[in-house]
């Protein structure tokens, strides 16, 4: 099936409400292989995705649960998070464009880290008031959230500062990271984005997000690879409905849903054992790393009760299966 009957089976699906049962249901049929053979199963788990990512961000706990618990026959061990009584919203048609102008180049190949990156993001700001208000509202239902709300966002960290603390310590390994990757210590200019205009608890969890994201990569045992950047978006969501996160999984399941050589299932492998470990997960967005930097990885994991990810697959598949291709 090509990709226009796709987007038109995407476009009708998108903006239907979701039953749980029918979740778990899509989730088991696709973990029997159907991803392989089905274009339209393929479709259905995008569209899906991104009913939740672009219309229903409360549903995110619900619907993630019910799909992982199906898809790894395993429950998640936390409390459910609640979801808002409200009607589906209304998906603006420039949004709905943008996205899928990503997945076609997407599946073209026309995209690297940086430009998918930049251009999820760039969602967010196609959105409308009533998404940004159910989207906060949201997030104040995951544990550790409505601690931090209301937070100033602290000075950006600086190069120096990390580099003068000592070897095995968690500032000194993330310096390390930076530098040796080529990193910058924000991912994207939050100001660019409009961060600081986003209403509470929005507006700190995306600049503290942005600030503290290879932090995150440390200390939760994510590397920096393809497949756990896909890993550690679903883990971020988990612990507190991080929107963009969300927006990456749409995209992600709608590259995949065109192009299924990409290896769908060991995508959602990691992407639903990421979930399952986010939300069993204290919360990190609280996390003071400024008080932190001479404590070791180990020494914070204890603190916080933070387990590393056990990855189901090697962390570089996805550039292992490239160079062989």
């Amino acid at each position: 099936m090509t990709a226009e009957p796709l987007k038109e089976i995407f476009c009708s699906r998108v903006g239907d409400e979701p039953d749980l049962k029918a979740v778990a249901r899509l989730a088991a049929d696709a973990k029997k292989g159907g991803f392989t053979a089905d274009a339209e199963l393929r479709i259905r788990v995008a569209a899906l995705l991104a009913h939740v990512g672009f219309l229903a961000p409360d549903r995110a706990g619900e619907i993630f649960d019910a799909f992982a618990a199906s898809w790894l026959n395993k429950s998640v061990g936390a409390a459910p998070v609640a979801a808002l009584d409200l009607s589906t919203g209304t998906l603006p048609d420039r949004l709905l464009d943008a996205y899928w102008s990503i997945v076609e180049d997407g599946v073209a190949g026309s995209l690297n880290a940086a430009s998918i990156t930049e251009r999820t993001a760039g969602l967010g700001k196609l959105q409308n008031e009533e998404f940004q208000d159910r989207l906060a509202r949201s997030s104040m239902q995951y544990p550790g959230v409505a601690e931090i709300a209301g937070r100033s966002t602290p000075p950006g960290f600086r190069l120096p500062t990390l580099a003068a603390c000592p070897r095995g310590s968690i500032g000194r390994q993330y310096h390390d990271l930076i530098v040796d990757n080529g990193f910058d210590l924000e991912v994207l200019d939050g100001h660019a984005f409009g961060l600081s205009k986003l209403p509470s608890p929005l507006d700190f969890l995306n600049a503290r997000n942005l600030q503290t994201h290879d932090l995150w990569h440390l200390v939760a045992g994510y590397e920096t690879t393809i497949l756990h950047e896909f890993a550690i978006a679903a883990f971020q969501l988990a612990q507190f409905g991080h929107s963009y996160s969300a927006n990456l999984m749409a995209v992600m399941t709608g590259v995949a849903a065109l192009s299924p050589a990409i290896g769908f299932p060991f995508l959602m492998d990691a992407v639903l054992t990421a979930w399952l470990h986010g939300r069993e997960t204290s919360p990190m967005i609280g996390i003071r790393w400024e008080d932190s930097w001479n404590l070791s990885v180990s020494e914070i994991r204890q603190i916080y009760a933070i387990l590393p990810y056990e990855s189901p697959h090697p962390a570089n598949l996805i550039e292992l299966g490239a160079a062989e291709a």
